[in-house]
């Protein structure tokens, strides 16, 4: 069964990968927020989803860019919460 990460799960992955700490993920940022999420993509497939998800092209990804990629994709709140460890 799959489910919809909540927001606090989902918000906690984002943040601890966001180095910047300007509530937007760079595609390194990025590249680690799908590593947190056991996600194993290749160099291709992660920049092809990063350009994806930059719905309003500004070079960054955010939270809510992420949440939308993430459900196109069919994760699962259990994804998210193991991977916050």
């Amino acid at each position: 069964m799959t489910t919809k990460p909540t927001g606090d799960d989902l918000h906690a992955v984002f943040a601890r990968s966001d180095l910047g700490g300007d509530d937007r993920l760079d595609l390194m940022e990025f590249g680690m927020v799908l590593d947190s999420l056991g996600l194993s993509w290749t160099r291709a497939e992660v920049q092809d989803r990063f350009e994806r998800a930059d719905t309003n092209r500004d070079g960054f990804i955010s939270l809510a860019e992420l949440r939308s990629l993430l459900e196109t994709q069919g994760w699962s709140e259990a994804g998210v919460r193991s991977a916050r460890g």
